[in-house]
């Protein structure tokens, strides 16, 4: 007797084998606002891409609401929904590694638009750059109210960026690496990463959990496609929007985003080590020596307060 949430596959009711799909996109949500994920979703039914060519996970992470419940997904005829109940986007994305079927992976967030021609254009860089294993693209801000012209320098780490010429690298450059809001991985950097994550659970600490920002794991992932000998790519061809709720650009969660920032960085080199090759003796001279560490640094004398809070994660 079949359970009752089990879902009859469409080829024994067709006698049709569904085609292994080209693209995987996988949704990674935890208590997703419904009018941002609505929208979301509405992106990708609006895709140039034949809806038969590429499949749809939806990771549910925990979330406290049956928001599923709520969703229409009658439209795609290859989706998934898939519960992991290990708290923190690591683990998701890792469960959607596990799950997906095709030779790319696309991670699209529950509050990105991505483009209409997205998907068409990430399939097509993956024929005629078969040298790269990790590409992406513009993240472009959707502020729903203007933002305060002094977040401007820290829309970085909002996962935030436009630029106007593509960039390859086959080495690791901070100039190229892919974020991983509608970044694009094949099956084997994919497989790296997740053999990486198996084998070593340190990685499980990268990455949003809850109310903690840590992250870095997007570089992680960029750094497995080195580590297959392949390289990292943006594009500019590639764009998708990036909804910005108001709450995201006040001072004390920039300055938790930007601090969570520079530990993610180190706790990044410490895993794959690389920490040798940091010269941190100064910052621990700094912090156990001075309370007021700034006062070291002659520049910091000129700068204004919020900036001195930003530079040295004072709150």
């Amino acid at each position: 007797m079949l359970e009752e949430n089990y879902t009859v596959p469409i080829f024994l009711k067709t006698g049709i084998r569904p085609v292994k799909p080209k693209i995987s996109v996988v949704i990674c949500t935890h208590n997703p606002k419904m009018h941002y994920l609505s929208r979301v979703l509405d992106a990708l039914k609006r895709q140039t891409l034949a809806v038969e060519e590429w499949e749809l996970l939806l990771v549910d992470n925990v979330s406290d609401l049956d928001w599923y419940a709520e969703v229409d997904m009658s439209w795609h005829p290859n989706h998934s929904y898939i519960r992991e109940e290990q708290l923190g986007v690591i683990h998701a994305r890792l469960r959607g590694m596990k799950e997906f079927s095709a030779d790319l992976l696309v991670f699209v967030d529950d509050d990105n638009l991505i483009y209409p021609d997205y998907l068409e254009t990430a399939l097509r860089i993956s024929y005629n750059y078969p040298q790269l294993g990790v590409w992406g693209g513009q993240s472009i801000a959707e502020f729903e109210e203007a933002p305060p012209e002094w977040t401007k320098p820290y829309w970085v780490w909002l996962a935030i960026r436009e630029f106007d010429h593509d960039r390859i690298s086959t080495t690791f450059s901070s100039q190229v690496h892919v974020i991983t809001a509608g970044g694009c991985y094949r099956r084997n950097v994919a497989d790296a990463y997740l053999d990486l994550a198996t084998r070593d659970h340190r990685r499980a600490l990268l990455g949003r959990k809850g109310s903690r920002l840590l992250c870095r794991e997007d570089i992680d992932l960029c750094y497995s496609a080195y580590d297959v000998g392949l390289g990292v790519g943006l594009f500019t061809s590639l764009k998708l929007k990036h909804l910005m709720p108001p709450n995201r650009l006040s001072e004390d969660y920039l300055i938790r985003l930007v601090s969570s920032d520079k530990y993610s960085e180190l706790l990044l080199l410490y895993i794959r080590g690389e920490m040798e090759k940091i010269k941190y003796w100064k910052h621990l001279f700094r912090v156990a020596l001075f309370p007021i560490p700034w006062l070291l640094e002659p520049t910091a004398w000129m700068m204004s307060s919020r900036d001195r809070r930003f530079r040295f994660n004072e709150r």
